[in-house]
């Protein structure tokens, strides 16, 4: 019951985190500067008949709040309204877009975490070791160098020198490989980072010692320490998203990757704003859930350690979320 009860208040929280956002992503079109119908109207000629037009297209000689409601009343309906650009539905215009770089993100999500576990643990193995100091470095490397930088040296090494993986374009899972290394080399460090002190302090706790004692294996003494372990790196994990997403816009940029960090760029620039405000509610949506779901599936591996993590990474959570399914 009490896991229930934990499961319910954790998705409510996530609902009225997502209210509270939506909210804000529709105020951008009337914090912006100028006639919000001037916004909706993009590149074309501002005429007095079109701009009438337009704010009975979009309800904009109604009162803010009314306009909001029906806003999100389209939204749980799925209607997003059309783009300004194309005239097309807005997720009918957008799918191409995603499939792009949910793989993307997909794809560094399993080197980022598969690359900063197993290197956190040899590293907290041979703490103040030649391998634990060599790949601190490469942690330290990692998280300072910058994406745009790292794209563009691969780029150069492996596509354009060696012709090992093809230089720009989407199609294949060829295409994807660079651009997913690039997106994971910062995210492995700080994986590497939190999994490492996460070890570090289970290799030193009294059941690790008595472990030993029993000469138990030593392949299941790291499960187990890791095991422990894990909501700290769960944690982590989840917040990992926020990164990913918030990365795509400069190497989708590097690769010419048409993705949907390509086209929110573009989009701000031309003004879309049911595209802008579909986009941010996107990442709102997938950052909140996926927290969500780490805190619970913390909860379930190890309940009061997941208390004491989800009070100390609220805060964090919830500026992630704005930072990067708001404003990016």
């Amino acid at each position: 019951m009490g896991k229930l009860v934990f499961i319910f208040k954790r998705l409510g929280s996530c609902v009225i985190t997502l209210m509270i956002l939506s909210f804000v992503i529709f105020s951008l079109l009337f914090l912006a500067p100028g006639d919000p119908a001037r916004s909706l109207v993009g590149t074309r000629n501002a005429t007095p008949e079109l701009l009438a037009q337009i704010r009975a297209q979009y309800h904009l000689d109604e009162p803010f709040l009314v306009q909001y409601a029906r806003w999100l009343e389209g939204v749980t309906r799925l209607d997003f309204g059309t783009s300004i650009r194309t005239n097309q539905d807005v997720i009918e215009y957008i799918t191409p877009f995603s499939i792009i770089t949910f793989q993307l993100v997909a794809l560094s999500l399993v080197i980022s975490v598969t690359c900063g576990l197993v290197l956190g643990v040899i590293a907290a193995k041979g703490q103040n070791k030649l391998r634990d100091r060599f790949i601190n470095v490469i942690a330290i490397g990692g998280s300072s160098a910058p994406g745009f930088a790292v794209g563009l040296i691969l780029l150069y090494i492996i596509a354009f020198k060696l012709g090992l993986l093809p230089v720009y374009g989407s199609g294949t899972i060829w295409h994807l490989i660079l651009p997913a290394i690039t997106l994971a080399i910062g995210i492995s460090a700080s994986i590497i980072k939190i999994t490492r002190q996460a070890m570090i302090a289970e290799i030193q706790t009294d059941y690790t010692t008595f472990m030993r004692a029993r000469s138990i294996h030593p392949f299941r003494i790291t499960l187990s320490q890791l095991k422990n372990a894990s909501p700290t790196v769960f944690t982590s994990t989840g917040l990992v998203l926020a990164a990913l997403f918030g990365s795509t816009v400069l190497v989708e940029s590097v690769f010419a990757l048409p993705g949907l960090g390509n086209l929110l760029a573009s989009s701000v620039t031309f003004r879309d704003v049911p595209v802008v405000q579909f986009l941010a509610l996107m990442m709102a949506v997938i950052i909140c859930l996926s927290s969500a779901l780490v805190d619970i599936l913390v909860y379930l591996v190890n309940p009061l350690q997941s208390n004491q993590l989800q009070s100390q990474t609220h805060i964090l959570d919830q500026t992630q979320v704005v930072k990067k399914g708001g404003v990016s």
